[in-house]
């Protein structure tokens, strides 16, 4: 198969090209730039020793250098130690005293020397000069003549040799800013950075391009989900999308197939159900027909809490933007109208931690009162089934229920107690499963699912069902994602 690219086959090998050919590219500029100031720096070194023998002997000085006597007045200003005053030095120069000793071992052939360098912008360290034993007076002029040309500065030297007169000395087409060689070391470095961060983003987004849609695969199933997702990414990454949608679209149909062929049977045995209950009228043992009657009732029973189920699993419902607390006061009132044992506590106070300021270092906390509405985005008429499937629970198994609302900025739960229940919460939530009734519910009515229905609509709403022990009962708490 023909890879194109965007494939992960040709995008792995091409960064690992680009990689070397920027990092031949980054190791040659800097090693020339490192090899062309090497180059500067000794041809800097020998014009010194040159310099140095041209000064001592009367020669010719150096190519590119060229010494110049001062004149009667600067050699009085250079005797006088007044260098400030010599002419055409540069404005308000930083002076640099160099003393140079004579030759150790032949003091006739290696004469002092004294200089005095006056730079505009800088003061030149000695200390860091080269020195070793035997070194001669023209090697350690070489020194410092390679120091000028490495700092970039245009000094203006002049020279005294011994006991004779003071020398201007003009080097800058050797050791000015003006010789050195291009300094291409920073902008080596630069590319190397840029390069390696570029490559790097490349190659850490390939995978997240992966985990991004791993992570909306898992989140699939709630409320405002996609139901098929666009290809993006590497070709491979492509191709899985590709065949998720029709897995998904799959699903779906088996889905909707499954809860049109409930609608069916429901709505078919419907007919029949009547016909069952106008013959079980006729029975006149008592006893024996309401034996029928019950058997008719938990028959349809089943069949509409297994389409509820499945209408919650497949989401039929468009979701919305909804007021839960109006949802919760609609739903006690109901309960209350009928005389239901059924209260709505009034929530607490929430304590939210607030991020950092420019004026304060701590983090600050402030008290948000839930007397307002709290906003989530869902499906009501699902949310209102599973909300009073977890009341009917509490008021079956219990002799009331207690409604309250906690949230946060990005959670809302509902919390159901109940008073009186035997049950304990690792019991109902082994019960969680379709189908499944505890020992001493037997003689409650119901077909066990309601709380797998509700557990179903809270994954939906990107929320959980959990159940905890309290000193009076059974609490259920519903927590719901907010957004």
């Amino acid at each position: 198969m023909k890879a194109s690219f965007n494939s992960l086959r040709v995008i792995g090998p091409a960064l690992v090209l680009v990689a070397l050919v920027v990092g031949a590219g980054t190791v040659w500029l800097w090693s020339k730039s490192t090899s062309n100031w090497r180059a500067h720096g000794a041809a800097a070194y020998d014009a010194g020793i040159t310099l140095y023998y041209a000064l001592q002997n009367n020669t010719t000085a150096p190519q590119g250098v060229t010494i110049t006597p001062l004149s009667d007045a600067d050699q009085s200003y250079a005797t006088d130690g007044s260098f400030r005053k010599i002419a055409d030095t540069p404005p308000a120069p930083r002076i640099t005293i160099v003393p140079i000793s004579a030759d150790p071992a032949n003091r006739i052939t290696g004469e002092a020397v004294l200089m005095a360098i006056l730079s505009p912008d800088l003061t030149y360290s000695l200390a860091d000069l080269p020195h070793r034993d035997g070194q001669t007076a023209a090697e350690t002029m070489g020194a410092i003549t390679r120091k000028m040309a490495s700092l970039c500065s245009d000094p203006f030297v002049v020279i005294k040799m011994g006991d004779n007169t003071w020398n201007h000395v003009d080097g800058d087409a050797v050791w000015g800013c003006g010789a050195a060689p291009a300094d291409h070391r920073i902008l080596a470095a630069l590319l190397g950075i840029v390069a390696t961060g570029t490559l790097m983003t490349i190659a850490l987004n390939l995978p997240a391009s992966f985990l991004s849609f791993a992570t909306q695969l898992q989140h699939r199933r709630r409320v405002g989900g996609p139901t098929r997702y666009t290809p993006h990414g590497p070709q491979e990454l492509q191709s899985i999308i590709t065949a998720v949608n029709s897995y998904l679209e799959v699903e779906r149909e088996q889905l909707a197939g499954r809860a049109a062929v409930l609608s069916g049977v429901s709505h078919d045995l419907g007919t029949p159900a009547t016909r069952l209950r106008l013959r079980a009228a006729l029975i006149q043992d008592g006893a024996l027909r309401n034996k029928f009657e019950t058997d008719i009732d938990s028959m349809t029973g089943i069949i509409e809490s297994v389409l509820s189920y499945t209408h919650a699993e497949i989401g039929a419902e468009d979701p919305r933007k909804l007021s839960l607390t109006s949802l919760l006061d609609a739903i006690v009132a109901n309960y209350q109208d009928v005389g239901r044992p059924v209260i709505l506590r009034k929530s607490n106070d929430v304590l939210v931690q607030e991020g950092q300021s420019i004026f304060m270092s701590r983090q600050g906390y402030r008290i948000v009162s839930n007397d307002r509405d709290t906003i989530v985005y869902g499906r009501p008429v699902t949310l209102e089934r599973a909300i009073t499937n977890l009341i009917e629970n509490a008021l079956k198994y219990g002799r009331r229920a207690t409604v309250s609302l906690e949230a946060d900025a990005r959670i809302a739960t509902i919390l159901i107690d109940d008073e009186g229940s035997d049950n304990s919460a690792a019991e109902i939530e082994d019960l969680l499963a379709p189908f499944q009734r505890g020992e001493n519910t037997k003689t409650i009515d119901g077909h066990g699912l309601g709380l797998t229905i509700v557990a179903t609509i809270a994954k939906l709403h990107g929320g959980t069902l959990t159940f905890e022990d309290t000193s009076s009962g059974l609490r259920a708490r519903l927590t719901l994602q907010r957004g």
